[in-house]
């Protein structure tokens, strides 16, 4: 079938990955690993990797400005005959320029020339958001070229300019905070670029002191704003036939609670099954993030819960060669 790669499930039954990256089998394991330690990409995977028990299926990386992506080390990690990856490109095109100034061509040259190499470079697929997590940054001003319908402009002006350049093979994202107060703005709906530059829809959702979940991890509700149903359910509502992906997800250290971290990634495999739409998850490992330590193995236990989580069949899918 065109755009299909078959690979076994571990029952031996016929599973799928669709052109667009969505696995019929399970769901996707990825990691930022050791993000603000200084360390290379290679080297912070291997890391990582050693600590979780299992290879990832998804590398997330972050560019900006005119970083041309992905880099040697990068599509060395995709290309690993040990274990082949995915790639999550994270790039914010430019903190020089509004997003209205984009939309109308003030990049196209840099985007042009990533096209370009990304032509010549790396012919994999591979997952691209483009200024994740826009919400905090909206200036809804008139004239200030931020406002939400501007990035939405702007989304949609990189994707289709990039495919102009031949790059078919990016899966694109959007990649939302995760967060009620922002989600209850007026002018959230008009973030959304439209279904036609978007494949995957996606999440960066934090646990902290008000979550103790998965469910509220990702259906993040608050009481002062009591019309937002929380972010899973909305998804499954606003884009029932797009995949999800929680883009990026982390756990931060509580004090008060040493064994919080365990409780929390097995609650994580014991609710899995209940969010079908799913099909991605993407640790951020971090000892500085910016709002606490997120690295899943502080403490035995958590180690343990988050390998067991990492080794679920639940989260077996196959990277496909090409």
């Amino acid at each position: 079938m065109p755009g299909i790669t078959r690979v076994p499930e571990p029952s031996g039954a016929a599973c799928e990955v669709s052109d667009k990256l969505v696995p019929s089998c399970g769901a996707w394991w990825g990691i930022a690993p050791e993000i603000f330690t200084g360390r290379p990409p290679g080297r912070a995977l291997e890391r990582a990797e050693r600590r979780m028990g299992r290879t990832a299926d998804i590398m997330h990386v972050y560019h900006r400005g005119d970083e041309l992506f992905p880099t040697p080390a990068e599509r060395a990690i995709a290309r690993d005959p040990d274990g082949r990856r995915l790639l999550l490109v994270n790039w914010k095109p430019s903190f020089d320029h509004t997003w209205e100034q984009i939309s109308r061509g003030a990049l196209d040259a840099r985007i042009d020339r990533l096209a370009a190499h990304i032509v010549r470079t790396f012919p994999e697929r591979f997952f691209l958001t483009v200024h994740h997590e826009p919400e905090n940054d909206v200036r809804e001003t008139r004239g200030r070229g931020m406002t939400a319908a501007d990035y939405a402009a702007m989304f949609r002006h990189v994707v289709t300019r990039l495919r102009h350049g031949g790059v078919t093979n990016a899966v694109t994202v959007m990649t939302y905070m995760g967060a009620p107060n922002w989600a209850s703005e007026p002018w959230f709906e008009k973030l959304y670029p439209g279904d036609d530059v978007v494949d995957w829809v996606a999440m960066d959702p934090y646990v902290d002191h008000r979550v103790h979940s998965f469910d509220g991890l990702v259906n993040k509700t608050r009481p002062e704003f009591p019309r937002w149903p929380g972010f899973y359910r909305w998804m499954r509502e606003r884009f029932p036939d797009k995949p999800v992906m929680l883009a990026e997800w982390g756990v931060f250290e509580r004090h008060d609670r040493l064994g919080f971290k365990e409780s929390f990634f097995t609650s994580v495999r014991q609710e899995l099954g209940e969010y079908p739409q799913i099909k991605a998850l993407v640790y951020f490992d971090s000892p500085r993030a910016p709002r606490g330590d997120t690295r899943f193995d502080t403490t035995p236990g958590g180690r343990r819960a988050f390998g067991e989580l990492a080794r679920d069949t639940r989260l077996d899918a196959t990277v496909p060669a090409g």
